[in-house]
């Protein structure tokens, strides 16, 4: 399961922390909710949020892992809400449409935009923790922030599309 934790300064949004929470693939289900709820709880507790931001349950043709993502969903809505949080749900493609303006964006395509949103060299090589920055900032988005790639641009500079294929030509597919 991955996280990620921003906090907004001045209307920006900077990456604190991000990382994904491993099991052994052997261990009992509900053991892996424990592990979940334990470590929500001390992210939590760590970074002391206001809110709790969750990718909403996508629906695909496996019935057992849509109950497992569920329950382990759920896990981590009840820690959030046994700390007196607000929880809100975004669905997949809002989220891919408020980073990148494409509701159909690749996974690749989001981790270049959160670099630039976030002005980072490089993101958690989790794929869980980038998706999980990805849901932060939608809900930092969605909250009325204005997203960096719809704001109009007084002169061509580094932080530029043009800047960026040129400097990322083996990122673009």
């Amino acid at each position: 399961m991955g996280f990620g934790v921003i906090c907004i300064d001045g209307g920006r949004a900077r990456l604190l922390e991000a990382g994904a929470i491993r099991f052994p693939s052997a261990d009992d289900h509900t053991l892996k909710l424990r592990a979940i709820f334990t470590e929500t709880t001390r992210i939590i507790e760590r970074h002391l949020p206001d809110e709790l931001a969750i990718e909403a349950q996508f629906f695909g043709k496996n019935v057992q892992s849509m109950l497992k993502l569920g329950r382990a969903q759920g896990v981590a809505i009840a820690a959030a809400l046994q700390r007196d949080l607000s929880v809100v749900e975004y669905a997949p493609k809002r989220i891919k449409q408020s980073v990148t303006g494409n509701g159909n964006a690749s996974k690749e395509q989001v981790a270049a935009m959160l670099l630039s949103i976030l002005g980072l060299r490089e993101l958690p090589s989790s794929t869980d923790a980038t998706d999980a920055v990805a849901v932060a900032v939608c809900h930092h988005f969605a909250n009325g922030a204005v997203p960096r790639s719809t704001r109009p641009r007084t002169s061509r500079g580094k932080g530029d599309w043009g800047s960026f294929i040129r400097n990322n030509p083996d990122r673009i597919k």
